[in-house]
């Protein structure tokens, strides 16, 4: 019979400067973000609605539970951006079909030309902080054992 202490496997070692980047990288990334939504005249959480509202617009409707989910927040907290951004015209509800009982929130033109200038924003700062961001979360995987696969398979 095995002991406990023989048993007992060592504890993963666990890369706190690596993590620390990768959570730094990250945060610096979102504050970009946050401030060039700011600038725009709308909240950072606004910005993400509006994008998942465009990102769902080729694969399904945007529902308010799809939004809610996609913002990580609770239902009647993503009500309320969409009343506020409906309020400001950058969205619109309209009643879902077939089913008239739900809600699908849309861009107004207003809303397209902000997440425009918010989106081309984001990627002019993913290109030049993303190689630090890339690298990092790289290591963070090797580091834990993964391999790191650069874009997706096509099925």
């Amino acid at each position: 019979m095995a002991s406990g202490s023989a048993r007992r496997q060592a504890a993963p070692r666990v890369d706190y400067e690596t993590l620390a980047d990768l959570r730094y990288h990250i945060r610096l990334f979102l504050r970009v973000r946050e401030e060039a939504a700011r600038a725009a005249g709308v909240e950072p959480q606004q910005y993400v609605l509006l994008l998942q509202v465009k990102g769902f617009e080729r694969r399904r409707p945007a529902t308010i539970g799809a939004l809610a989910e996609r913002l990580q927040i609770r239902h009647h907290a993503t009500v309320q951006l969409v009343d506020r951004l409906s309020r400001r015209g950058l969205v619109r509800r309209r009643r879902a079909e077939p089913d008239r009982r739900g809600v699908v929130v849309e861009l107004t033109p207003r809303g397209e030309a902000v997440l425009r200038s918010l989106a081309l924003n984001s990627l002019a700062e993913l290109r030049s902080a993303g190689p630090a961001l890339a690298s990092t979360l790289t290591r963070v995987i090797e580091l834990n054992g993964g391999r790191p696969r650069l874009g997706r398979r096509r099925r």
